[in-house]
Formats: C-alpha cells, structure tokens, sequence
C-alpha cells in the first residue's frame, strides 16, 4: 500500500498539464527516437566500411524509425517530426502560425540531441574508422553519418530540385495518406503508409543528396557535428565545386584576367598582363577590381560610388581632363599619379590595347 500510494503521489508530481509543453516534449522525444535510429544506421554502414550495413540497411532504419516516431507521439502532438510539414499543415491552417517557431526549435534541439547520443554510442568505432581524424572529405570522411552531403558531380540547381521534389512528393504522401476521402488506410496502420512512403522516396531519391526532406534532421546533427570537432567545413555546400562556381559567377566582369596561353583574358579579348596590376582571380573583388560586380550586387550604398558618373564627377573635381577617343588606343604607359581605384577602367593608364 506504501509503495503504491508513493507511486501515486510521484505521478501526480510529475505530470504536465500544459498542453504545450505535453505536444513539446512529445515531439522532443519523437525526433530523439527518429534521429536515434536513423544516425545509428548510417554509423554502422559507415563506420563498418559497409561489411555490416549499405545504404538499403540504413534507408530501411530510416523509414522504420519513422514508424517507431509516428507511434510515440502522434496521439499527443501529431507527430510532425519535420519543420516542412508542421509549414504545410500551417499553409492549410490546421496547425496556429504561433506554434510553428516553437516546434522548429523543439524538432531541431532533439535532432541535435539524438546525434550526441550516437555519436557516444559510436565514438570508439568512429575513432577507429577515421583514426583520430574527423574530417568531412576524404575515403576516411565520417561526416556523412550525422549529415547528407551531396554527390560530386550534382550542381546547385539540380541539388536544389531535388530536394523540392523530394519534400513535395514527401508532403503530398503524407496528406492523401491523412485523407479521410481517399481510400483510407486501416486505422492504426497510418504509422507502416508513412514509413513505406518515406522508404520509397529514399530508395528512389537517394543517390544525389540522400533525401534530405527534413530540415531539423539535417541542421540539427549538421550543427552537433560542428561543435564536436569537425569545423566549419560541415555547412559547406559543395566542397570544390561551390568555389569553383563561386569564381564563373564572377567571370562576367569586364576587369577579371583569366589566364590562356601565357596571356590573360579580360572582358573577353586577350590582353597582356598590365605591368602594374597582380593578374589574379582572387583581387577582381577588391581595390580596383570588378565594379560591374557592385553596380548589380554590391550593397546599395556603395553602388552610386561605382557608377561611372560619379567617377567622371570626381575627375573633373580633381581637375584630370577626360581623355579623348583617339587616348583609348594609344599605348601610354599607366601613369604614377592615376589612383589605385581607377586603375581598373579603360584609360589610358589603365589597359593596353589588344594585340
């Protein structure tokens, strides 16, 4: 009688009567189980060199640990497990606008939560496979365990399609599933539909970024993996081909060099380097560089300081005379007194002519 009356008392203690904090805790431990079972699947596939676990292993953990997630707390909080769907049920306004920040966080913090714990569950194989190294890149690379990186040759906007399509078809699932105008699935049984609806998409989807269709089960372990040691070079894109792009984006430029047979190419016609310039790539954005790039993407503030107007102002201010047509051809050696930024601009002190 003790024992139970003490048993009671604690239950009464411990109980939440408010009905958010229920639906958040709720969803805390629903993204803690989702994400437990799902890391630990990529770990055993990674960390064993795919001799205990592949990718159908690990997609099939995936979708079976969101069965296990939908049983934990869909009666209390909906199981939405997923920032893109608690965003869809609020464009269909069954879910208040208000609560959505707050089950972001709660999503996110369990995802990050649940990677602390696999990777106290795999640290020692983790240590072993990558031998005291935690890198991102690289055949001993353990980053891809806790976060989706994408493939080498995939490009941005088809990375980007991707997971558009891959979260669409996911919400879309997910709702005629729900539907009670469709043939409706069994009841009880809505948990196994999500679960072979998440499992088609990943075994169909998966090869180009691994599904990344949940926002809080990619950021939250992205950010654990961040703090444990890996560094920064987890919220890279791309690791290469982002740089890369980054420097075609900036190829337009009329005043960027590139180099081609011992000479340098600007604005598309070949040129010699110019003896008082460093041709290289890495300086157009600076000093005096690409002011095409500021004109169209610089900050607003700094766009009328670029614009030729201004700089034509400023000539007259400072007494230069404009040179004439007949200068731009002539073959004057850039002159002492022309200012670092004005060097860029098709003056006589600030281009050769073409060969």
């Amino acid at each position: 009688m003790g024992s139970a009356s003490f048993l009671k008392r604690a239950q009464a203690l411990l109980r939440v009567r408010n009905q958010l904090t229920r639906e958040c805790l709720a969803e805390l431990l629903a993204v803690f189980v989702l994400m437990l079972i799902t890391l630990g699947g990529s770990a055993q596939m990674v960390t064993s060199s795919g001799t205990k676990g592949n990718f159908l292993t690990a997609y099939l953990a995936g979708a079976l640990a969101v069965m296990v997630a939908v049983y934990t707390a869909g009666g209390v909080s909906g199981a939405h497990l997923n920032p893109a769907f608690s965003f869809a049920m609020c464009l269909l306004e069954q879910f208040p606008w208000w609560k959505l920040p707050i089950f972001v966080a709660v999503q996110t913090a369990g995802a990050f939560i649940a990677a602390g714990a696999v990777y106290a569950l795999y640290y020692d194989a983790i240590q072993h496979y990558s031998n005291g190294t935690l890198t991102t890149t690289g055949p001993r690379e353990t980053a891809s365990i806790f976060a989706t990186y994408p493939a080498d040759y995939l490009s941005l906007s088809n990375g980007f399609l991707d997971q558009v399509m891959g979260t669409a078809l996911l919400i879309v699932g997910v709702l005629a599933i729900l539907d009670t105008r469709n043939k409706g699935v069994p009841k009880g049984l809505e948990p196994v539909a999500v679960a072979l609806l998440v499992f088609s998409i990943e075994v169909s989807m998966g090869s180009n970024c691994g599904c990344p269709m949940n926002p809080a089960r990619d950021f939250g372990p992205r950010l654990f993996t961040y703090v444990a040691g890996w560094g920064t070079e987890v919220f890279r894109w791309v690791e290469g081909r982002g740089a890369r792009r980054g420097v075609r984006g900036v190829t337009p430029c009329p005043t960027v060099p590139r180099p081609q047979q011992g000479r340098w190419v600007v604005g598309g016609a070949r040129r010699d380097p110019l003896p008082h310039r460093v041709p290289s790539p890495a300086g157009a954005m600076g000093g005096g560089g690409c002011r095409w790039w500021h004109r169209c993407w610089g900050p607003r503030w700094a766009r009328p300081f670029t614009s030729s107007s201004w700089l034509s102002t400023t000539r007259r201010r400072r007494g230069t005379p404009r040179p004439s047509r007949a200068a731009w051809s002539s073959p004057t050696p850039p002159s002492p007194q022309t200012p670092s930024w004005h060097r860029g601009r098709r003056t006589p002190g600030g281009m050769l002519p073409q060969k």
